[in-house]
Order: structure tokens, then sequence, then C-alpha cells
């Protein structure tokens, strides 16, 4: 339980030349409205401007505390939602549970793999890792669907980030889920980098992506279409309120989802308080990124046994309801995330960006411990080859 503790709060362990990176803007965060409580997420320029944009106001947070207390807490979220943001209002559990989305949410797997392209039976050859040879191609940011990356990662995977700098990145989050991975940087708009992508995932075993619901499919690279360029791929799709249910190509994070989801309000509950109160991790983001990387497992056994070509989908929403369900176990002694309680499961290497805490990876593999074999790189410093 320890280690995997510690690994949930990884991005809060993270220091860099002995300093703690800032994990927030400024104008993130619960706000009071005129009949309950919403989250703003502005880590993102374009997310802040819309947020900006739908209450009428210059920047700063007391302007932004101002428009927010006269606004109702739903008409707000949606007219954040609108403007193309991503906000959340609170509510207790049980009306989650009877909202829409959170009974669409409840229906479905936990980890969903379905079938979607026929291909020959692809064994994997001899190795002395569990998945070397492995090659998956990340389109992820912030921390679940990189989190999948650095697991399969550690496991021996070669994992090639393909970003983009047409979109905004977060630097504490991709030097901590980093590690392991190579980056390169393609736009998906232009014929040539679309060519390029082509031809890589041609050779590749896994797509992990966790753009928008519909996104990547938009560009002509949906799951049915990366199953028709490589039969037998293994395409990974993480999102934040599922595949199912009205809200299903809403934007969001897990901070937003927790507020959705009831499980602020519970904190809240139990905290005394009369005000959003998180969970002491990111759950839901951590909890989705090892669901995914173990869905990418399952199928590529399936692959092993059976051939065929298979999306997996998992999301924030539904891992909360997982959570949930589980049960609660009051006084489990978890600390606030203290580096020097923690020096067993930490390490420190020399990077370019200078001298890196970061938590190490975590679980044993009898015979192939888990291990890291390259720092995390800048962005697009990579070539888009294998």
């Amino acid at each position: 339980m320890r280690e995997a503790t510690t690994s949930f709060r990884s991005e809060q362990l993270l220091r860099l030349d002995g300093e703690t990176p800032e994990l927030w803007a400024d104008l993130s965060g619960d706000y009071a409205a005129a009949d309950g409580w919403v989250r703003l997420h502005c880590n993102f320029r374009h997310h802040e401007l819309a947020a900006l944009a739908a209450l009428g106001v210059e920047r700063g947070r007391d302007a932004v505390a101002a428009a927010v207390a006269t606004r109702g807490a739903e008409e707000l979220v949606e007219a954040v939602t609108a403007a193309g943001g991503c906000a959340s209002s609170m509510r207790p559990l049980a009306a989650w549970r009877e909202h829409p989305q959170g009974s669409a949410v409840a229906r479905l797997p936990l980890i969903t793999i379905d079938r979607i392209g026929e291909a020959p039976v692809q064994p994997l050859g001899a190795a002395d890792r569990p998945l070397d040879g492995v090659r998956v191609l990340d389109l992820t940011r912030v921390i679940a669907g990189p989190v999948c990356g650095r697991v399969l990662a550690s496991h021996g995977a070669d994992v090639l980030r393909v970003g983009t700098t047409r979109l905004p990145t977060f630097a504490t989050l991709d030097l901590d889920t980093g590690f392991g991975k190579r980056w390169c940087d393609l736009d998906l708009r232009r014929p040539d980098d679309r060519d390029t992508f082509a031809a890589l995932v041609r050779d590749a075993d896994v797509v992990v992506q966790s753009y928008r619901p519909g996104s990547l499919a938009g560009l002509g690279f949906g799951a049915d279409a990366l199953a028709a360029l490589r039969p037998g791929i293994v395409v990974v799709s993480l999102d934040a309120y599922g595949h199912a249910g009205p809200w299903s190509a809403r934007r969001g994070f897990d901070s937003l989802v927790q507020l959705a989801s009831g499980l602020a309000h519970e904190q809240a509950v139990a905290s005394g308080v009369d005000r959003p109160v998180a969970l002491p991790c990111q759950a839901l983001d951590h909890g989705s990124g090892w669901l995914a990387a173990l869905g990418a497992l399952g199928a590529l056994r399936r692959r092993v046994r059976d051939g065929g070509s298979a999306h997996v989908q998992v999301s924030l929403a539904r891992t909360a309801a997982w959570l949930d369900s589980l049960g609660r176990v009051e006084r489990l002694g978890l600390t606030p995330p203290d580096v020097a309680q923690l020096g067993d499961l930490l390490v420190r290497d020399d990077t370019p960006f200078g001298r890196v805490t970061h938590v190490r990876p975590v679980g044993t593999v009898v015979g192939a411990p888990a291990r890291w074999h390259r720092m995390p790189p800048g962005p697009g410093q990579d070539n888009p080859s294998w």
C-alpha cells in the first residue's frame, strides 16, 4: 500500500534541484457560486481564456471569484463548457449516481476491451523483460495517459510520445511522467506529418491516446482507422466521463471529476467544511493510467492467443465509480507526502533539466524488476522513428 500511495502521488513528490515545482495555475481552483461550488480548470491558457470569456471578466482571481458568486453553479459550468473550457460543479455521491452521466458510466465495464478488426495471431518474441520489443505510441498529456505509457516503459516497452507544438503541455507533469520515453512532435493536420505518423502506426503494437473523444477520429486516426492501417494494433483510449452518456464528449480532468462524481463532497462532509475537499492524490488519474496499462496488456495477450485488433477504453469517471464501490477504510495513517520519509522509494537522477528527485517504479515482477532506461525527454527532441 505504501508503494501504491507513493506512486499515486508522484507529481507531488517530484523535486527539481531540490525545489517543488508548481502544479496549479493561479486561476485553477474552487469558487463559491450563488447556489453551490464550482471548480475551474485553467492550467492551459486556452481553457483559462474560455472561462474568462464565459464569466465576462478580465484575468484576476478576485474578479473571477466575484463573477462566479453571481452565477448558478450548473448554469456556469455549462457556459464554460460551451466556450471550450473545463469546469465542474460539486454534487453529493447520491446525486451523481442518479445523474444521467453517472448512471451511464456505472453500466460500463471498468476496462472495456472490444475486438475491432481481424488479424492473425502475433506472438511476442523471447525477451528478458515482459514488454521488450513492444512499440507504443503515446498521444497523451497531463497524468492518466502519460502514466499508462510510463508503466509500459518501466517493463521494457519502446514508448514514443507523439506531441504537437500546437497544443500546450505542463512541464512539471511532462518531467514526472516522461521517464523511459522518447518524444517527437507531429502536426496531424499536415499531410507530410500525417504520412509520418501512419508509418509509425504500421510498425506499432499499441497506440495510447487521451484526446477529447472524437478528436483523433476527426483527423482520420480513430480506432477503426488505426486497425485498418495496422491489423493487430491495440488502441487504448482514455477520457474523462466515459464513452457512453450525455457527457461522453465532454472535456475533463481528475479534479473536476472528483467534484462531479461526489467524491469531493464526501470528503467535505467528512472534514466538516462547506467547500470541496480533494482526495489526497489524483487517484482517478493514476488509477486510470494503471488500468489502461492493464487493458493494453490484456489486449496484447488476446492478440497472442486469438489475433485481432482491439480497442481498450478507460475513463476517470468509471474509475471513480469503482473506487466508490470498494468501500471505506478509516485511519490508514497516510500522511502528506514527505520526501525525507520515502527515501527507499525515491531516486535522484541528473537530467538535462537539473537534478530530479522522483518516485521509482513500484511493484515487483520476479526476475524482471521494473526500471526506466531513459531520462525524461525535452519537447520534440527525438526523431519520429522506431
